[in-house]
């Protein structure tokens, strides 16, 4: 197997930050089991998650968010890559829109 070809079966690590993981404990049930299927998606595929809603590159190089539940309180997850060759990305922040560091 080509070398290339092992790269494309590794998948992506990602961890969250300090903040990000005391934001989750606060959010509703719901919308952690959201933010888990965001996070298998991102390690199977990467930081690039088009198929999310409200999907986006955020201003800095390597930074993205999404929308995890729209209406009222709507929540997001911002994420970054910190390792592109590792394939690391840390989730710095789950929290509602308003509060959103973007």
């Amino acid at each position: 197997m080509a070398h290339g070809a092992i790269l494309k079966l590794m998948n992506w690590q990602v961890r969250y930050s300090t903040k990000a993981t005391k934001q989750l404990k606060k959010i509703p049930l719901t919308i952690q089991e959201i933010i888990l299927a965001l996070i298998m998606d991102i390690q199977r595929t990467g930081a690039i998650q088009g198929q999310w809603p409200n999907f986006g590159k955020l201003g800095e190089r390597g930074h993205f968010h999404c929308h995890l539940k729209k209406g009222r309180l709507t929540y997001v997850a911002c994420w970054r890559i910190t390792d592109k060759r590792t394939r690391n990305i840390e989730v710095y922040y789950v929290g509602t829109h308003e509060k959103a560091p973007y």
